[in-house]
């Protein structure tokens, strides 16, 4: 079913919770630069630093996490994104633990996060060819665990309050790379930025130029058809606001 409110009506900060360096532009950059270009102020949390994302087994993993968070924040500048967060968990090691909650939980609260987006964690089984990285499905339940009812009750992470964080409701939450979309978000005018900053993600493009360059394109174009424009992402949209 298609999701009827239209994004104009949407405002507050968004705040992007995903497992590795390049995931949200991957997902949603579009739709995040459509945000910034609104007024939106954006905000992006990796909770690891991308330490295995190569398969050059001489490459120094402490070196790659390095370029990886500079790449990030190239990629971050094109998108025009007020705020990144990188965390310090390697890749492949993500959890979903009380402590890393309570990371993200306070994230939402700095940032007064309206809406937070990652990835669909029910999404397993992509057709007969791929199935999500163990790291994108906890990132989505550690988002969601973390917008509802994490930021919004008192009596998760009280000691946030003493330190003069408040609450926060988050009045809706975004998942990209579902198997159940009922958001398509058109990104006509954005697309050329997402693959901008996409392209400052130089170290993975040796190994992934294939998807980058037909893959995305050709799922942005089906996404789009559903709603007659050129390209388009996909999202599950919750209203946790009604």
């Amino acid at each position: 079913m298609a999701d009827p409110t239209p994004p104009e009506s949407r405002s507050g900060s968004a705040l992007g919770i995903f497992a590795h360096p390049d995931d949200a532009e991957i997902a949603a950059g579009g739709t995040m630069a459509n945000w910034v270009a609104a007024g939106r102020d954006v905000h992006l949390l990796v909770l690891t630093n991308g330490d295995r994302g190569s398969q050059d087994p001489a490459l120094d993993r402490t070196e790659l996490a390095r370029i990886r968070a500079r790449e990030t924040d190239e990629a971050g500048a094109v998108l025009g994104l007020a705020s990144i967060c990188i965390l310090d968990v390697h890749d492949g090691d993500l959890e979903n633990t009380v402590e890393l909650r309570e990371r993200v939980v306070r994230r939402i609260r700095e940032v007064r996060a309206s809406t937070v987006f990652s990835l669909d964690p029910t999404a397993v089984f992509f057709q007969n060819s791929y199935y999500n990285h163990s790291d994108h499905r906890t990132a989505g339940w550690v988002a969601l665990d973390s917008a509802f009812p994490g930021s919004g009750n008192p009596h998760f992470f009280p000691e946030h309050l003493g330190e003069g964080l408040g609450v926060q409701e988050v009045d809706d939450v975004w998942l990209g790379w579902t198997n159940e979309p009922n958001h398509t978000e058109d990104v006509t005018a954005t697309w050329q930025t997402k693959i901008d900053a996409l392209a400052k993600h130089a170290s993975q493009l040796t190994e992934g130029i294939r998807f980058f360059e037909t893959f995305l394109l050709e799922e942005a174009g089906e996404a789009g058809k559903k709603i007659g424009v050129e390209r388009a992402e996909e999202f599950r949209r919750l209203d946790l606001a009604d």
